[in-house]
């Protein structure tokens, strides 16, 4: 089934979903002295996928970034939640072989001409179901473009093992944040794990402006993108999780749950003493979109 096939099937259930049956079992992984990072990331406007580092700043920044992080620690592999891997339960990819998936349609050649050739990381992804045994492990999926468009300026010599871990559609915000401090033993494990979404992101208002040859901002995007800022720095972890009631834009900024739920699997896997530092934070100039994006170490 297509993507957009299965989002709006699954638009006519209702969210819902507990860890309370998860059972945490102990890792086999070897710990790492240094603990690693955490990212959430926009994964970049699709219309820039063939754009280069050179002509797009945010595509420059995650290159940066990428260096710092090879550079300073031993990445062993890093796990992709991803906006664009919807299903219902949650999965890991196990694959050694990860599939580039060029999920999205209707765009020239040089959309398709662009190349992400990264290994998996089975022993790490069964790692993930050891510490939650109810994620179903599988080999239908790879990298979508939620995770090679970003990572191809993260890590462009595709030299870390790489694979994802799809967000349960149906379930709550808190199913999402529990999940993710769930997780949290792989960062002492050489794992880096990116949340890969939006904190601002509406495709039918995006696509309205787009209609009209329009790309400027509603106006109402940089109020919300400073309120969430606001909370993610004060931590406040409840009001992001109750990101659809907490404030008056929160509907409008994400209409789906997609792209806003990877920020939860990253706040999640924050400790009490890590320092959030937002590597790209430009006032939004596209309508309906964030490209807002914080490292924790």
């Amino acid at each position: 089934m297509e993507r957009n096939e299965f989002i709006k099937s699954l638009l006519t259930l209702t969210a819902m979903g507990t860890l309370g049956s998860f059972k945490i079992f102990t890792d086999t992984l070897p710990s790492q002295s240094k603990k690693m990072p955490v990212l959430f990331t926009s994964h970049g406007n699709p219309m820039d996928i063939p754009v280069s580092r050179d002509k797009k700043a945010f595509w420059q920044k995650l290159f940066e970034l990428g260096k710092d992080l090879q550079k300073n620690y031993d990445v062993k592999a890093a796990l992709v939640v991803s906006a664009h891997w919807c299903t219902k339960g949650t999965f890991v990819n196990i694959s050694p072989e990860q599939k580039q998936i060029y999920d999205y349609y209707g765009f020239p050649k040089e959309y398709y001409d662009v190349y992400y050739k990264a290994k998996g990381s089975p022993d790490v992804a069964h790692e993930v179901k050891k510490i939650v045994p109810a994620i179903s492990e599988t080999t239908d999926w790879g990298l979508d473009h939620g995770a090679w468009p970003m990572l191809m300026h993260l890590f462009p010599e595709a030299n870390i093992p790489v694979f994802q871990l799809s967000i349960d559609y149906y379930a709550k915000p808190e199913y999402h944040y529990e999940l993710g401090k769930q997780l949290k033993s792989l960062r002492n494990k050489g794992v880096l794990i990116i949340g890969s979404g939006a904190l601002i992101h509406n495709l039918p208002l995006a696509m309205r402006k787009m209609q009209t040859n329009d790309d400027n901002p509603y106006g109402w995007e940089m109020e919300y993108d400073t309120w969430i800022k606001k909370q993610i720095d004060a931590r406040n972890f409840a009001d992001i999780i109750n990101y659809s009631n907490s404030h008056k834009l929160g509907k409008l900024a994400a209409p789906t749950p997609d792209h806003f739920v990877p920020v939860l699997y990253s706040l999640g896997l924050m400790d009490s003493g890590d320092v959030i530092k937002y590597f790209y934070e430009a006032v939004p100039t596209l309508p309906a979109f964030s490209e807002r994006s914080f490292i924790i170490t």
